[in-house]
């Protein structure tokens, strides 16, 4: 084989290769954890930041915050964009990807993209020091 025949196939097949690699930049596989059903003890000390609002932790694919001294919300904690995994932002009382910069509210919707799709909110359920996160 001569060489410009070996760069005309080489050239030509890395080119379909790269073409398909940037076919789309987000991620279609959805991301959100299903059949969720675990309860955190807030006297643990790994969950001790969920004592007093704006405190958060992560469990299971799922982010979970306490906005207020009565209210707490839990989150699928992948972006909807590219899976990237958002963090709760106290001050602003929303979710920011640090990825490429989409922000969701409290409830999980999209009020700056790239993202386009809603974080999934999951139900929460707090009796006594035990909070319920389920689907």
């Amino acid at each position: 084989m001569e060489r410009s025949e070996f760069l005309k196939y080489f050239g030509t097949g890395l080119l379909v290769c790269t073409g398909c690699s940037l076919v789309s930049c987000g991620n279609n596989d959805d991301p959100t954890p299903s059949g969720v059903d675990f309860t955190l003890d807030l006297t643990l000390p790994e969950n001790s930041s969920l004592q007093s609002a704006g405190g958060s932790v992560s469990k299971d694919g799922v982010i979970v915050d306490r906005i207020s001294s009565n209210e707490f919300t839990a989150l699928s904690r992948a972006c909807t964009h590219e899976g990237t995994n958002v963090n709760y932002r106290s001050t602003q009382q929303d979710f920011l990807c640090p990825n490429h910069g989409s922000v969701f509210d409290k409830n999980g919707s999209v009020k700056t993209g790239p993202a386009t799709k809603v974080l999934f909110k999951y139900n929460t359920e707090l009796t006594g020091n035990s909070l319920r996160v389920f689907s």
